[in-house]
């Protein structure tokens, strides 16, 4: 493990410091009066926990690639939004791609951040799905307690990081917590897989390749055929497979994996109307979408869109 500290006046460190663990970031805007950057890391094996304070006039963007970014900025008058969408100041919000924007005077920032594969495999083997894939499906936490939870969670794994520095079991364990809370504080696949029926999980191997297909080309107009085709059989034996292991339909679980997708979608906070998202996904009718989505989470879909509000 790997540990970087330093204080700095010189406002070309900040970019370069902050690049070393996530390629994409930029900063727009940085003023160089009254400037001082204060950094800790801790780098693991696809795993990094940052830390830092940086009292400037600063704009930034991030947008990852291949990386699971969890973070928090915090600070008076600190602003932090997704598209047109904000986003609590000082709560953490967690992106896989979607482009994060802030601005602020003085602030202190913290994150963690995940390798996408090693994020991946780790997740698989936590909820015992070999055909997870992994995606945020909504970028804010759904608890009002996520800020004091993050906050006392980063304490608690920046000193056990710097504690067991030599120790690889007990990374590899911190590691493991980082990922679960990052996963099960934000909405992902992961916690969906979570709340499967276990007889999903255990389902032949067959029938788990079928929902990865699915799960990998919903946004796609495939059909039940395409699955079958997809896996090597016919589409009735396909269809008495999910019936067996999974007491449901391929055209089922195609349904509930579109209406995921455009669920992700409202809470990323698209500017697109309800209607243009239901087509994207495969449906038609904006009435039926709606009423299928109710089926699935129990609200609207205008009630999803409203959160991000």
């Amino acid at each position: 493990m790997t540990v970087l500290q330093f204080s700095t006046y010189d406002a070309s460190r900040v970019e370069e410091t902050w690049r070393q663990f996530v390629p994409s970031a930029a900063l727009q805007q940085v003023d160089p009066d009254d400037f001082r950057f204060d950094w800790f890391s801790a780098e693991g094996a696809g795993f990094s926990l940052v830390r830092y304070g940086l009292r400037a006039q600063v704009r930034s963007v991030v947008e990852p690639e291949n990386q699971l970014l969890a973070c928090s900025v915090a600070g008076p008058g600190a602003e932090v939004w997704s598209g047109r969408s904000p986003m609590k100041c000082g709560a953490p919000w967690l992106t896989d791609g979607a482009r994060m924007e802030a601005r602020w005077d003085q602030a202190q920032v913290s994150g963690l951040i995940f390798d996408r594969g090693t994020a991946e495999e780790l997740a698989r083997r936590m909820c015992g799905d070999d055909t997870l894939r992994l995606r945020v499906l909504g970028g804010a936490p759904d608890h009002q307690a996520a800020r004091e939870h993050w906050s006392r969670s980063i304490d608690f794994i920046a000193a056990a990081m710097i504690e067991s520095a030599d120790d690889e079991l007990i990374l590899a364990g911190v590691q493991r917590q980082a990922l679960w809370l990052l996963l099960t504080m934000f909405p992902t696949t992961f916690r969906t897989a979570l709340e499967q029926d276990p007889q999903s999980r255990v389902a032949p191997r067959l029938v788990r390749k079928a929902l990865a297909y699915i799960d990998e080309n919903a946004h796609l107009p495939i059909t039940v055929d395409d699955i079958a085709a997809a896996v090597h059989i016919s589409t009735r034996g396909l269809q008495y497979a999910f019936r067996r292991s999974l007491d449901t339909t391929p055209a089922q679980q195609l349904r509930r994996a579109r209406l995921e997708g455009a669920r992700r979608e409202l809470l990323d906070g698209t500017q697109d109307t309800i209607a243009a998202i239901a087509r994207r996904w495969g449906f038609a009718h904006p009435s039926r979408f709606s009423a299928a989505y109710r089926d699935q989470y129990g609200v609207l879909p205008a009630a999803t869109a409203r959160r991000r509000e």
